[in-house]
């Protein structure tokens, strides 16, 4: 039998009205209506197509999904902490929720299989709570100084740097994954409701330095904005919360004692190039690191003023110094339980795609690991028969 939700599911996975499908399917919105609420089911040549355009098996519309299994509502579309104009926008917003069902589900699915170490950043949101509930009188500034150095003291980053960021948060207990999420998106993250925290980054080309702003951004959101609705937000309280973010991830890079003295240092405080060197070691922007010391009023107005007009005539703005010279890091968590599993035989690719009822391209798209890796362990799986399985009769 035909099951509808498993088209819901996977059409608004895909960012599809049921007027866009019915187009590229070739057939009326009704249609899709009465396939999606089981009055009618689709033909096979219907059914072929679906099975194309979102890279499953035709199979796969004739049994439950990944997210039947799941708690429904262990991702919440109100725990989602957007940095973007699309805040608002309905449509990219169920589809980036469904992403993160889908991939909550998968990762609960091949994580039955693993025994994860503890998870730290669940520990540290703890202390973070019970600190703001025993400090209430602190300004909230303050607050946030605090918790991103206490944040940064847990995840054991180096005192003097900020070296493989995206691993220790990953070592932490949050799972990270780039995708496609449009110009206008940075990176969101959020709790499910079995605190398993996730991080989801723009995969537009960016350089190290903006791509650990963001992380630290997000960790900020997941630490200081547990249960927060976000969706409830106008634009004031939403404003507040993402400066309260930037504020964390600026403290969280930059700690205001060894930066202050690093600033400090520098031949001439106006001048971009100078904060060359204290970009390769906190891996952050050249501009990230003025705004910093500004705010820490450790250069004046009218340095500023100087750093930014040389930003300009230099051509900074679009790309500085050492942007492609700097290592990218890439999310490897979920890529390692993977590998894990399929090198040690416990499940094949086969076997994961077969109980899915899914192709190569739709795990790259879940996952956001690209194809190539799939396709490896695809060439393993496959078997040929040869002559060494021949017995000669005596």
């Amino acid at each position: 039998m035909f099951i509808g939700k498993s088209l819901t599911n996977i059409r608004i996975l895909n960012e599809l009205s049921r007027s866009q499908l019915a187009e590229k399917l070739d057939i009326t919105e009704q249609a899709v209506w009465q396939y999606e609420n089981g009055y009618v089911s689709p033909k096979l040549e219907v059914v072929n197509k679906m099975k194309a355009l979102f890279n499953v098996k035709s199979s796969y519309f004739f049994r439950d999904d990944l997210l039947e299994n799941n708690q429904p509502r262990n991702i919440c579309i109100e725990r989602i902490a957007y940095r973007s104009e699309s805040v608002n926008s309905a449509m990219k917003t169920q589809s980036e929720l469904m992403h993160v069902k889908f991939l909550d589900a998968f990762i609960k699915k091949i994580g039955n299989k693993i025994k994860y170490p503890p998870n730290e950043i669940l520990t540290l949101r703890i202390k973070v709570l019970e600190y703001l509930n025993g400090n209430q009188h602190e300004k909230r500034e303050l607050q946030i100084r605090r918790i991103a150095q206490m944040a940064r003291k847990h995840l054991r980053l180096s005192e003097i740097d900020n070296k493989n960021l995206l691993f220790y948060l990953e070592k932490s207990g949050i799972f990270i994954i780039e995708k496609s999420i449009g110009d206008t998106i940075d990176a969101y993250s959020l709790w499910s409701e079995d605190d398993i925290p996730y991080i989801v980054l723009g995969n537009i080309k960016k350089s190290a330095v903006r791509r650990n702003f963001d992380l630290a951004h997000e960790l900020g959101h997941l630490l200081l904005h547990y249960k927060t609705e976000f969706n409830m937000l106008d634009k004031l309280a939403y404003k507040i919360k993402e400066d309260e973010a930037y504020l964390f991830a600026s403290e969280f890079l930059m700690p205001t004692e060894a930066f202050t003295e690093d600033v400090l240092k520098l031949a001439k405080i106006s001048n971009p190039d100078a904060y060359k060197e204290l970009k390769e070691k906190w891996l952050v922007s050249l501009q990230a690191m003025a705004m910093r010391a500004r705010n820490l009023d450790l250069i004046t107005h009218q340095q500023f003023r100087y750093f930014y007009m040389s930003i300009n005539k230099r051509g900074y703005r679009t790309e500085e110094p050492l942007d492609t010279s700097i290592p990218l890091e890439r999310p490897m968590k979920i890529r390692s339980i993977l590998q894990l599993l399929f090198d040690k035989k416990i499940i094949s690719l086969g076997q994961l795609m077969e109980e899915l009822k899914v192709d190569i391209r739709f795990l790259a798209i879940i996952t956001g690991i690209e194809e190539a890796f799939f396709e490896k362990y695809s060439k393993e799986d496959f078997k040929s028969f040869s002559i060494d399985d021949l017995k000669v009769l005596k």
